[in-house]
């Protein structure tokens, strides 16, 4: 399944507390639950104005979808073509 990277534009995103955090991960599974198979968040960086997201998604339409839904914004959708690590130079 396509990986994606999300950029979400959240100002003091960093200043959220451990509660409001879990009141927006909890939003969105519920989300994710009401699409159906087919979506996976794998994780979320939270930075001071920033949270980037990675999802296992079919298209890039399901990721929209769960930011409207979600009532989260979805500034940059970014499909993952290949990933590399240290490994990668050996």
């Amino acid at each position: 399944m396509p990986r994606y990277i999300i950029e979400r534009e959240i100002p003091g995103a960093g200043n959220l507390s451990p509660a409001d955090l879990q009141a927006i991960s909890q939003k969105s599974c519920g989300v994710i639950r009401d699409l159906g198979p087919g979506l996976q968040w794998v994780q979320s960086f939270v930075t001071d104005n920033k949270v980037y997201c990675v999802y296992l998604a079919p298209n890039e339409d399901v990721v929209r979808e769960h930011a409207r839904q979600g009532g989260f914004p979805a500034n940059v959708v970014a499909r993952v073509l290949t990933m590399i690590d240290p490994t990668t130079a050996e």
